[in-house]
């Protein structure tokens, strides 16, 4: 038999486990809900309704791929996604070629905050307008000011994700 909790239930708390050369590495299950109404915009544009709606999806979509996660998504679906790299830029390169349609005009979640703005400069090099990030870099300051520079909208959701 199984038995899961009612919608709306506190969900259970646990841990993931995953064997590692010499050990296990375990991570609280990751059960943080974001409010994207009321996510912190740090961009001089804000996200448009369409783009805020967009950013909820694909932030949800980043919870459930391995680390450096980067999701592309338009209108409520997955474009691209990219993860699993040593680097940010090269999760968001990757997301870009394994797009099955164009991305001009997607938005982006990233499970992580940007480390450079290197990532933000090649989303915008692929078309994305808007991004959900937690934040937390030293950098973040670079960071929003290269989606500036681009005009592209920027949140942050001050909740990570990153799953190893």
């Amino acid at each position: 038999m199984i038995e899961i909790a009612p919608a709306g239930a506190d969900a259970p708390r646990g841990l993931d486990l995953r064997r590692v050369s010499g050990g296990f590495l375990a991570q609280d299950w990751d059960r943080a809900e974001t409010d994207f109404a009321r996510a912190r915009v740090v961009t001089r544009r804000s996200p448009t309704p369409e783009e805020l709606k967009t950013l909820d999806f694909a932030w949800r979509v980043a919870k459930h791929v391995k680390s450096n996660a980067i999701v592309l998504a338009r209108a409520g679906r997955t474009v691209g996604i990219g993860a699993g790299q040593m680097s940010r830029v090269d999760s968001v390169r990757l997301a870009t070629m394994k797009a099955r349609e164009p991305t001009a005009g997607t938005v982006l979640a990233s499970d992580a905050f940007f480390p450079f703005r290197d990532g933000i400069d090649e989303a915008a090099g692929a078309g994305v307008t808007a991004v959900a990030q937690p934040g937390g870099s030293v950098k973040d300051g670079e960071v929003v000011a290269a989606a500036d520079e681009h005009g592209m909208a920027m949140v942050l959701t001050e909740v990570r994700h990153f799953r190893h």
